[in-house]
C-alpha cells in the first residue's frame, strides 16, 4: 500500500478514475447517424472527455501529485489492457494462415501513407517531434498504449499519438465511411479493393466504411464485411508490430531529413540528430526537450524561422516524479486488476467467478512482460504482452482454450476504462501542448486516415487485378 502522507492522493486519482469509469458506462453507447456515416460514441470515448473535462476545470483542480500517482495506473494498466486484447486475437490466428498478398500488402500502404506522406507535412507545420508520434502510424489503442509505455505521457511523441488516436475515436468512423462512400460511387476502385483497405485497426472505423459500401453495393455486401473484418484482424495481428519495428525507426530517420529540407532552427535540427541516432531516451526526461528548457517546469524560448522567439514544444508545468516500489507495484497492479475486473461486470451486467483466475493470469503475463522488457529494454513491455497473449491464446498451444476459457466475457475496452480516464485527467498537465498541436493534429489525422485507406486499397487492387 501507498505511503500514508499520499494515501490521499491515490484516493483521489483512483476513486476519480473509476466514478468517470462509472459514469461513461452509463451514458453508454450512442450512434448519430448523417445518411449512410455515423459517428458512434462509446464508453471508452465518453471516459477520456469527461476525464478532460475535470481534468481542466479551475474549480477544483487536479493537483500534480495526483497526476503524479495516477501515471503508474496508466502504464501498468495500459499494459493489462493489451494483455487481454491479445487474448482475444489469438484465437482468430488461423483465419490468416490464407491470406494472399494482396491483404498482407496493406500494411506497406498503411507505412506509406503515414510515414512517407504524412510526415514531411507535420514537420512543415512546425509539430516539433509531436510530428512523429502522429504520422507513424494510424494511431489506434494499441499504438496508444505502446505510446504511453514506451515514450510516456509526458512526451512530445505521446501528444502526437493522442492527439490523432482522439480525433480518430471521435469523427475516425464518420469520415472513414463519406471517403469509401465517395470512392465507391466514383466506381474508380473495385468495392473489394476498398473493403480491403479498411483494415486500419479500428472496428468503429471499419464499420462505418463497410456501411457505406455496403449501401452502394448491395449485393455484395456479405463479402465487403468478410473481406474489411479480415483486412482488419491482420492489421490487429501485424500492423502494431510493422508499426513499431518499421513504421518508427523509419520515422526517426525521417523526421531528421524533413527537419532540414524544412530550415528549422538548428537547435531543431540538434535534436533530430539525436532522435535519428535513438540517443534520445524513450520516457518523459529526454535530453533534448531538456535543452528546449531553461529549468524542470519553465518554458524556454527558442529561435524562431522569422527571427522572433516561440514558446518550445512541450512545455508544461512539472509535476512531482510518480512513485516507486514494490508496495506501489503490488498496489497497482492489485487495484487495475480488480477495478477492471468490477468495472467489466458492471458494464456487461455479468460476472463469472473463472474470471478472477483470469485476471490473475493477465496480471502475470503483464509482470512478465515489464521483466522481459528489462532483459530486453529494446523491445517494451507492450510488444511482449500483446506477443505472449497472442501466442499462448492461439489453437495451436496447448490449453489455449482452457486459458481463453477464463477471459471469456470480459470486454477489452471496459476492462481499460480506468486507465483511460486518467489520460484524461492527465490533460490538465498539457493543456498548453494540445493547444499548440490544435489544427495541425486534426490536418496530420485527416492526411493519415485518408492515404492510408486509399494506398491499401491501391495496393490490393493491384495485387488482385480487380
Amino acid at each position: 500500500m501507498p505511503e500514508k502522507a499520499g494515501l490521499k492522493h491515490w484516493v483521489v486519482s483512483v476513486g476519480l478514475g473509476f466514478a468517470i469509469s462509472l459514469v461513461a458506462i452509463v451514458i453508454g453507447e450512442h450512434t448519430i447517424r448523417i445518411g449512410p456515416a455515423a459517428i458512434v460514441l462509446f464508453p471508452i470515448i465518453w471516459a477520456v472527455l469527461i476525464g478532460a473535462i475535470v481534468g481542466l476545470q479551475k474549480i477544483l483542480p487536479i493537483t500534480g501529485r495526483v497526476r503524479a500517482v495516477g501515471e503508474p495506473q496508466i502504464r501498468i494498466g495500459i499494459v493489462l489492457f493489451l494483455a487481454l486484447l491479445g487474448m482475444g486475437i489469438g484465437p482468430s490466428i488461423g483465419k490468416v494462415t490464407n491470406l494472399g498478398p494482396a491483404i498482407l500488402l496493406q500494411e506497406v500502404g498503411h507505412i506509406f501513407g503515414t510515414v512517407i506522406i504524412a510526415l514531411p507535412i507535420a514537420v512543415g507545420l512546425r509539430m516539433g517531434r509531436s510530428a512523429i508520434g502522429a504520422s507513424w502510424s494510424v494511431d489506434r489503442e494499441s499504438f496508444l498504449a505502446f505510446a504511453i509505455e514506451r515514450f510516456g505521457t509526458r512526451s512530445p511523441e505521446y501528444r502526437g499519438v493522442f492527439g490523432v488516436w482522439i480525433f480518430g475515436s471521435l469523427f475516425g468512423a464518420l469520415y472513414i465511411s463519406l471517403i469509401a462512400g465517395l470512392l465507391g460511387s466514383l466506381d474508380i476502385l473495385h468495392p473489394l479493393a476498398l473493403a480491403l483497405g479498411l483494415g486500419l485497426g479500428s472496428s468503429s472505423m471499419m464499420l462505418g466504411g463497410v456501411g457505406a459500401l455496403s449501401v452502394l453495393y448491395p449485393s455484395q455486401a456479405t463479402e465487403i464485411m468478410a473481406l474489411a473484418g479480415l483486412s482488419n484482424l491482420v492489421t490487429n495481428i501485424v500492423g502494431f508490430y510493422a508499426g513499431v519495428f518499421l513504421s518508427l525507426p523509419l520515422a526517426r530517420k525521417l523526421y531528421l531529413f524533413w527537419t532540414r529540407i524544412w530550415r528549422r532552427p538548428t537547435v531543431e535540427i540538434e535534436e533530430a540528430k539525436l532522435v535519428a541516432r535513438g540517443a534520445v531516451p524513450d520516457g518523459d526526461a529526454s535530453r533534448a526537450e531538456n535543452t528546449r528548457r531553461g529549468s524542470a517546469g519553465d518554458v524556454s524560448e527558442v529561435p524562431s524561422d522569422d527571427g522572433g522567439a516561440v514558446k518550445a514544444e512541450g512545455a508544461a508545468p512539472s509535476d512531482p516524479p510518480e512513485p516507486t516500489g514494490r508496495k506501489v507495484s503490488l498496489f497497482v497492479y492489485a487495484s487495475a486488476g480488480g477495478l477492471g475486473l468490477l468495472l467489466n461486470a458492471i458494464g456487461t451486467g455479468a460476472f463469472e467467478p473463472r474470471q478472477l483466475l483470469g485476471t490473475v493470469f493477465l496480471l502475470a503475463l503483464t509482470a512478465m512482460s515489464f521483466q522481459m522488457a528489462r532483459w530486453v529494454p529494446a523491445v517494451p513491455a507492450s510488444v511482449w504482452v500483446l506477443g505472449l497473449a497472442t501466442i499462448i491464446s492461439a489453437p495451436f498451444v496447448p490449453f489455449s482454450a482452457s486459458l481463453t476459457g477464463l477471459v471469456d466475457g470480459m470486454d477489452v475496452m471496459l476492462f481499460g476504462l480506468l486507465q483511460l480516464a486518467l489520460i484524461g485527467l492527465s490533460l490538465g498537465r498539457d493543456v498548453k501542448a494540445v493547444k499548440q498541436l490544435s489544427w495541425r493534429v486534426v490536418v496530420i489525422a485527416l492526411i493519415t486516415l485518408t492515404s492510408s485507406f486509399v494506398v491499401a486499397a491501391v495496393l490490393a487492387q493491384t495485387v488482385l487485378h480487380l
